[in-house]
């Protein structure tokens, strides 16, 4: 079981990353600029950004899972969300928008709780229906 979910996994996250490599290939081949409110807009963000997922993609595939190297690519993947990359014109989301990722840290530190509760509640039902189906007890 574990080998086919690594499987799948390994084929949606090639399929992935071959769509992403199309599109940022599309996107630089396309030359359409416009201008609104006076100011010429380009996509370039786009395939910075196709050009990322296709290579976290790719990256994910080859680091095996669980291990120290799969967690230097999450807190990788988190310190550039959080602190922003120059080279890619990327700021950083929490001097943009104060308070922002306090907000969001503490509702995924409530998510998760509520997950961890919702699989407690889960569990303990199945327990229940589980007691009144055995005659053994």
């Amino acid at each position: 079981m574990a080998k086919l979910h690594r499987l799948v996994s390994v084929v949606l996250r090639l399929v992935a990353a071959v769509t992403a490599a199309a599109a940022a290939i599309i996107m630089v081949t396309s030359r359409e600029t416009t201008s609104l409110f006076g100011l010429e807009i380009e996509a370039n963000f786009f395939v910075v950004a196709y050009a990322v997922a296709c290579v976290y993609s790719l990256l994910v595939i080859l680091v095996p899972p669980g291990g120290a190297a799969s967690r230097l690519v999450v807190m990788a993947d988190v310190a550039v969300g959080r602190n922003g990359n120059e080279h890619a014109g990327w700021l950083p989301i929490c001097e943009q928008v104060h308070g922002y990722c306090n907000q969001v840290m503490g509702a995924l530190i409530a998510g998760f709780v509520a997950l961890v509760v919702y699989f407690l509640i889960i569990m303990h039902s199945l327990h229940a229906v589980t007691d009144t189906m055995c005659p053994c007890h």
